[in-house]
């Protein structure tokens, strides 16, 4: 019983010192892993390299270019669409507008020429040979009606007559057949028209052929 005892103690004394070694390694690990991981937590990150720098300052330049060009692609094609659609609306326009001014002139045209018609329905009842009168003083009257009428209507649609007798030559409006002396009309002044000439709305569309005074003649002159 006494040896058993003993040898229990005897037991207890050597497992002491191998507990208290695992426990000394334990502790140690432990602390030693503290010691990494609070060198791993204080130690600074290292700066990338410029090379690292450049391509990463590369790629960010490559990538904002390819979202420029699409933009820039996005907005020629926008561009592109609508000037097709301008191109076409305007292309309507203008055949409309050539459709709309071929009318109004035809339709300008047929006005005219339906109160023309009615000038030449006069002429042609007055020239008839059962309206013929005897009294040529009639006859003369009813030519002047109607040469009123047919005046009326030339003017309505926008003729103007140039009658320039007595007004100074203008070779924008007059056209000279010649010249002689006249003892009433300034030199370089209208003496005779020949033929009238005719505007529109301020447009020639024909000049008057006149005569041009060229003064007193020599002989008057001399007196």
């Amino acid at each position: 019983m006494a040896e058993q005892q003993s040898n229990q103690q005897q037991n207890q004394q050597n497992a002491a010192p191998v507990e208290n070694g695992q426990a000394q390694q334990q502790a140690a690990e432990t602390k030693a892993k503290a010691e990494v991981k609070e060198e791993t937590k204080t130690e600074p990150k290292a700066e990338p390299s410029p090379l690292d720098k450049a391509k990463v300052e590369a790629a960010a330049a490559k990538a904002a270019a390819e979202k420029e060009i699409a933009g820039l692609k996005k907005s020629a094609a926008d561009a592109q669409d609508r000037y097709i659609r301008l191109m076409a609306e305007f292309d309507n326009f203008r055949r409309r507008s050539a459709k709309e001014q071929v009318e109004l002139i035809e339709t300008a045209n047929a006005k005219l020429l339906g109160k023309l018609s009615e000038v030449l329905d006069n002429f042609e009842r007055a020239f008839d040979a059962g309206n013929k009168a005897q009294d040529l003083a009639a006859f003369e009257k009813g030519m002047q009606l109607i040469h009123a009428q047919f005046g009326k209507i030339l003017k309505d649609a926008g003729l103007e007559q140039i009658d320039p007798v007595g007004k100074a030559f203008d070779p924008n409006f007059h056209e000279a057949l010649m010249s002689q002396p006249s003892e009433t009309v300034p030199q370089e002044h209208v003496a005779q028209v020949f033929q009238k000439g005719y505007k529109i709305k301020n447009k020639l569309l024909k000049t008057a052929k006149v005569i041009v005074s060229s003064g007193p003649a020599k002989e008057s002159a001399s007196k």
